[in-house]
């Protein structure tokens, strides 16, 4: 105990001070950078030593160095790419996560990390709406849990056609096709490449002018192709609008063709957690497989994503692997079976820890408060003088444009105005958006995702815009008076 202490102490000392002043600022500090790269590349880009240095010497170096170029997104002004912040105790889970240092591959090298785990992922059930009866993986972030989902589906759809894909392979597989709508996230077009399924089995269908995908689209794209391997995906929560597709309307149709049918949720689906907005999710448990973040909504540290399927067989098919030198238990659910990592963090005990402080009506309450929030900054922005509504927020996603105000103005002058004013929103330091493009223009993104966002939060932004919005019409006046 005592060499324990003498050797981390120290260093563990200096990072807790560090960390609780980054905490401690993000009420009050710059949302942006201050520093640019060139300025943290000299300052980290010290030579390498040939002896080494003292522990406590490089933390404390480090947190120095770093300064300036951390971006306050764990804080409550932080509306861009739907980036959540961390719980009290999810964070000090994840200390403890990174001082136990697990590998959450197998009950025999973690077995608190795969009790965690199982118990963990039984409430995500209860609380996401996901049949009891689901298999699931915590993996890094939506990214893996299309790799997880559709691997499975992969398997389960080639093995209906005498195929073993795990053990055949893809080359000269019967066809497989993925059906879905214009607002899946990126992240599913590099798994569609790393699954090696390849970007032409991809068919976008028609939406409706909710961003919904059609029913009829979909019926008629299922008829006219039968025979193929299918998966349709539709989304829990647009990445832009927050749209949900019909998931009542839209699972019949595809289930009557035989389609393996994934539900895209990174964030949207934790309106399942909420009474006031649980009716957009209503008939998403009959689906084949359902994904979302932890490091999203439910404000777990990065990185924390969960996957679920319904046929645990095809799950545990694509996923599982064994090798003599492996210690597997008879009883305990070893993790490496339904998850595509092998060595992996026990991020098990954060999600325990947030489910655990928060409760259900916490996980609600959080829901409801970031949805009203998003709704408070959108009206808000939305009304300042240059600045229109393009999409209301259907849960906390919501679009503002803001448009050039001289005459003879093109759409291109108004993407122009628009980008310029996110930039000069972030160099103020109170708030932090994102920009996006949706039905051919550019747009301010709100999000809002974060448990310590407030009324508070949301006024210094609103203050921060129209502060910008006005100095750019002041600028402009100048101009016009200089240039007679």
């Amino acid at each position: 105990m005592e060499h324990a202490e003498s050797v981390f102490k120290s260093s563990l000392e200096i990072a807790f001070r560090a960390a609780l002043e980054h905490l401690q600022k993000l009420e009050c500090g710059a949302v942006a950078a201050t520093v640019d790269y060139d300025t943290l590349q000299r300052r980290l880009a010290k030579p390498l030593s040939n002896d080494g240095l003292p522990p406590h010497q490089v933390v404390a170096e480090l947190a120095a160095d770093v300064a300036g170029g951390i971006v306050g997104s764990a804080g409550g002004r932080f509306f861009a790419w739907v980036i959540g912040g961390s719980l009290p105790s999810a964070l000090a889970a994840d200390w403890l996560t990174s001082a136990w240092d697990q590998n959450a591959a197998l009950y025999a090298c973690a077995p608190a990390a795969a009790a965690v785990e199982e118990i963990a992922g039984k409430w995500l059930k209860e609380i996401l709406g996901i049949p009891a009866s689901a298999s699931f993986a915590l993996v890094t972030g939506c990214q893996m849990t299309y790799a997880t989902c559709l691997a499975a589906a992969r398997n389960s759809l080639l093995a209906r056609r005498g195929w073993n894909v795990e053990e055949q392979g893809l080359r000269a597989a019967p066809p497989l096709r993925i059906l879905t709508g214009n607002g899946q996230h990126g992240s599913f077009e590099r798994t569609v490449r790393l699954l090696g399924l390849g970007l032409s089995c991809v068919v976008r269908l028609p939406v409706d002018d909710r961003d919904r995908l059609r029913a009829d689209a979909l019926e008629q794209a299922l008829r006219a192709d039968s025979s193929s391997a299918t998966i349709v995906l539709l989304q829990a929560g647009d990445i832009n609008s927050g749209a949900y597709d019909c998931f009542t309307t839209l699972i019949p149709i595809a289930k009557s063709y035989g389609a393996w049918v994934h539900v895209e949720g990174a964030f949207g689906l934790w309106a399942a957690a909420s009474p006031k907005y649980r009716h957009l999710v209503d008939g998403i448990a009959a689906a084949d497989s359902w994904a979302t973040d932890g490091h999203k909504w439910l404000n777990v540290p990065y990185d924390c994503g969960y996957a679920f399927v319904a046929d645990a067989e095809a799950h545990r098919n694509a996923m599982s692997q064994r090798a003599p030198y492996l210690t597997h238990d008879s009883v305990a659910r070893d993790q490496m079976d339904w998850n595509p990592e092998w060595s992996r963090r026990a991020r098990g005990f954060s999600t325990y820890a947030a489910l655990r402080q928060l409760g259900r009506q916490g996980v609600a309450g959080l829901v409801e408060r970031c949805c009203g929030h998003a709704h408070s900054l959108v009206k808000r922005l939305g009304a300042l003088p240059g600045a229109e509504i393009l999409s209301e927020p259907v849960i906390n996603q919501g679009l503002v444009r803001f448009r050039d105000p001289r005459p003879g103005t093109t759409d291109a002058d108004h993407d122009r105005r628009t980008d310029e004013v996110i930039a000069a929103v972030a160099a103020t330091g109170e708030a932090f958006f994102s920009g996006t493009s949706w039905r051919g223009h550019r747009a301010m993104r709100v999000s809002v995702c974060n448990w310590q966002t407030d009324a508070t939060d949301v006024q210094r932004t609103v203050n921060a815009v129209a502060r910008v919005l006005n100095e750019c019409e002041t600028t402009e006046e100048s101009l016009k008076v200089r240039n007679g």
